[in-house]
Order: C-alpha cells, then sequence, then structure tokens
C-alpha cells in the first residue's frame, strides 16, 4: 500500500524547505493569493533538490484574503488566471531543469470547485489546455474530481489530515466547530482509516466512503514540522510507502 504526502508551499511559512524532506507532492503558490517571483523560484529549486513531485497552486485573485472569499468569476475569467498562475510557475519549474506533475486549486477555488461542476469543468479545461498530461489534485468525491475524470485526465483524491468531515463527504467549514481537529493522536488514527480502510467518521458520527490518494499535510503553526515528521513515521511503521501518483 502506498499513499502520496502532500504540501501547499510557497505562501510565507517559516518551514517550507525542511517540510520537503517529509512529503512526496509540492504545491507552491503562484502569486494571487501568496508568493511571488523569488519565492516560487527558490520552492521550486528546494523541491528539486529534495526529488519532491512539483504541482501549482493557483487561486481566485485574492492576495488581501488568503484566497479563502468565495467568488464568482465569468468562465473565461477563471479559464484565463489558471493558464497565467499555471504558466509562471512552470517556467520556473522549466528553468532548473524539472517538469510540472499536476495542479491543486488552493482555497475558496478549491472549496467551491468540489461543489459547482461549472467551475470545476472550467478549471480542467484550462489544466487540460496546457498540458493534458498534468494530474488533477481535488477533494476524495467532489466536482473537481469527476470533471478530471470525464475528460480522461489523471485525478488525485485528496483526503486531510486535520480536518473534519460532514456526512456527504465535503469539508466541515472553517470557523465552526468541529473543522479543525487538533489533538494529534485523532489526525493520526483518522489518517490511517482513510488510507488503509477508505472511509472516514463525519461529525455526525456516521461512517463515509472516500478514496484516499494524497494526504494534504497543512505547512503552517508553529508544530507544521514535527507533525509533517510524525504522521510521516507512523504512516511508514505501519507498512504504508510514501510516494508521488505521478
Amino acid at each position: 500500500m502506498q499513499v502520496d504526502l502532500n504540501v501547499d508551499l510557497g505562501e510565507g511559512c517559516a518551514f517550507d524547505e525542511p517540510l520537503l524532506a517529509q512529503v512526496s507532492s509540492a504545491n507552491i503558490a503562484c502569486g494571487w493569493h501568496a508568493g511571488d517571483a523569488l519565492t516560487m523560484h527558490r520552492v521550486v529549486g528546494w523541491a528539486l533538490a529534495n526529488g519532491v513531485a512539483i504541482g501549482a497552486h493557483p487561486s481566485f485573485p485574492d492576495r488581501n484574503n488568503f484566497g479563502r472569499s468565495k467568488m464568482t468569476l465569468p468562465p473565461e475569467e477563471v479559464f484565463a488566471g489558471m493558464l497565467y498562475q499555471i504558466g509562471a510557475l512552470a517556467a520556473m519549474v522549466r528553468a532548473q531543469g524539472g517538469w510540472l506533475t499536476h495542479v491543486k486549486p488552493h482555497g475558496a477555488l478549491y472549496n467551491q470547485a468540489a461543489r459547482d461542476a461549472q467551475l470545476a469543468e472550467t478549471i480542467v479545461a484550462a489544466i487540460r489546455a496546457f498540458d493534458s498530461d498534468l494530474a488533477v489534485y481535488g477533494l476524495a468525491g467532489g466536482e473537481l474530481i469527476a470533471a478530471a475524470k470525464a475528460v480522461g485526465m489523471r485525478a488525485v483524491e485528496e483526503v486531510f489530515a486535520d480536518r473534519g468531515y460532514n456526512a456527504d463527504g465535503s469539508l466541515v467549514k472553517r470557523g465552526t466547530p468541529g473543522a479543525l481537529i487538533e489533538n494529534e493522536e485523532t489526525v493520526l488514527a483518522q489518517t490511517l482509516t482513510m488510507v488503509r480502510e477508505g472511509r472516514v467518521r463525519a461529525i455526525d458520527g456516521t461512517w463515509v466512503r472516500i478514496h484516499a490518494q494524497t494526504v494534504c499535510l497543512h505547512g503552517d503553526g508553529p508544530h507544521a514540522l514535527e507533525f509533517a515528521q510524525r504522521i510521516r513515521g507512523y504512516l511508514t511503521a505501519e507498512g504504508i510507502r510514501i510516494s508521488a501518483p505521478v
């Protein structure tokens, strides 16, 4: 059994470089919610040095709110924005002798695409127009995954180690009770259950089927590095190999 560990980087947190020793995939901010050209260039270099798969982490144009504000934009604007951000990161990767492997939307763009089929289709169309070999990372069971599969693109279903789930498989909204799991032992147990058993216990107590191909580890917070080290060690000790899916 194997699973991918991914982390969102280039967002101004302190542990970008050491975190890359603990994961198999990195999603690098493309400047619209966080990061800038120099940060992108540096993080790409660190990722290549660690043999980590590199993905673009595009967002809505919402730097003031870290890409977490809900937006309703015309499809052509979403399409152009995706190309703009993916292209910028791809240039950084190519210039350093690597290649882009995947795209994972950020924040509100990610969450809305998990529910909104039209938005999901627009995102996938942009990724496909740029490079049809790129994988699409999205919430397990969500519309973004369905849209990618519908056009024959590689879809990688993502689960979250430290987030609560609703009975429909969606994430509990940030800022509401149960959204974040703070007990480390609970996080480890939830992750192992998702990966090994393909299910997660929702906040209402019901069990939800879930396909865990990649686990998101958050790169922010004072204990991000220690937690990444522990979850990697825990999964490895359980006989689960950590490897990028692409």
